[in-house]
């Protein structure tokens, strides 16, 4: 016996996975809510494309920190005689350390959303997709290939995370938020490459001029 796992988006299959659901929570607390807020970021009881969503989230929150970031160490680099590479090899650190922390937070929150609402993978959990997001933004923020390399790492994300390569699906068989978190991570992953792969190309054949 099994059941379906639910997808955050439409377009993505349900796939199977062993019937032992969780059991529900009879009284939330609120390490409860804390736990079904971080683990739907807003958005994920959104009735349509809430995976999407949560993306759109990610790219929030990356570019948010990124400015953040640039009006400290811009002005410290500039006083400092730094490198620009000094520069993005600090904001990757920081946003390394950031995705990071929302993975581990998001396998916390989503194992503890899936016993609340007693469903496998529930479709309202999106810290995945911001975690898998932020992964393939990491490639434009290390080249200066303008906006569309942003677009093209959102695009390339949602088209690994809908159509799941190998070994993609089978990490979502692993336990509970693991599973869960593991696949969009890797999805991020797969992304990143690409993206990099694009922006290097264009970069060769379009050199930016001064």
């Amino acid at each position: 016996m099994s059941i379906t796992k639910e997808s955050s988006d439409e377009l993505n299959p349900g796939v199977r996975a062993p019937a032992t659901q969780p059991a529900s929570r009879a009284k939330r607390t609120a390490a409860d809510h804390f736990a079904l807020a971080l683990a739907t970021c807003g958005v994920g009881f959104f009735p349509i494309a809430p995976g999407t969503l949560g993306s759109l989230v990610g790219v929030a929150l990356f570019l948010s920190i990124h400015r953040a970031a640039d009006s400290v160490l811009v002005p410290y680099a500039l006083a400092h005689h730094l490198f620009y590479f000094s520069v993005e090899a600090i904001q990757l650190s920081l946003m390394l350390v950031v995705i990071l922390i929302i993975t581990l937070a998001g396998i916390w929150a989503a194992s503890r959303a899936e016993s609340l609402l007693n469903r496998k993978d529930p479709g309202a959990v999106v810290i995945d997709e911001v975690a898998g997001q932020m992964i393939a933004l990491l490639s434009a923020s290390f080249f200066i290939a303008g906006a569309w390399s942003i677009v093209s790492a959102f695009i390339l994300f949602r088209i690994f995370d809908i159509w799941k390569p190998y070994p993609i699906r089978r990490l979502e068989g692993l336990e509970s938020g693991l599973g869960i978190m593991a696949d969009d991570v890797l999805a991020g992953a797969y992304a990143l490459i690409v993206n990099s792969v694009l922006i290097s190309s264009y970069l060769l054949l379009f050199p930016p001029t001064r």
